[in-house]
């Protein structure tokens, strides 16, 4: 499962756009070529070179959870019983198969799996780590915290 990926060479423009782009991945690419100080189409090439090197994985869209009617967040550790670690990928896509599911994180220690969450209430939850986790063969065990507050720096 583990992806060894190689650190890309980037020159100080390389990282003057991904700041730009990470701060505000709407900026157009004249306003990041602006910025930036090269011209649109050396701008346009760059970022194009960014994506598929793998720099770039994509532009998203973050909603927030309570707005949507999602306004309980929760971490639920996962630890996987010794058999079920042989097929941690099917584990880890059958998670992000979820809908629920915010971010998933493969991690070291005594769990193998820490799952972002975020649904309507309680019960809501409940069913998430009763009828949706520890019902699957691989789960040896979970553990859930809610989250209070969420900041993305």
């Amino acid at each position: 499962m583990p992806n060894v990926v190689r650190p890309a060479v980037l020159d100080e423009t390389d990282r003057r756009i991904l700041a730009i782009l990470a701060d505000d991945a709407r900026a157009t690419n004249k306003a990041v070529a602006d910025a930036v100080g090269i011209a649109p189409s050396t701008c346009l090439t760059r970022i194009r070179s960014l994506q598929e090197r793998g720099v770039i994985r994509g532009f998203r869209t973050e909603v927030d959870p309570a707005a949507v009617g999602r306004s309980l967040q929760a971490l639920i550790s996962i630890r996987l019983h010794s058999h079920a670690r042989a097929d941690l990928t099917g584990f880890r896509d059958y998670l992000a198969g979820l809908p629920h599911v915010e971010g998933i994180f493969f991690v070291t220690g005594d769990r193998d799996f820490l799952l972002h969450v975020a649904v309507a209430d309680s019960d809501a939850l409940r069913d998430v780590v009763a009828r949706t986790l520890s019902v699957r063969p691989e789960v040896a065990g979970t553990s859930t915290t809610v989250i209070f507050e969420h900041l993305r720096p």
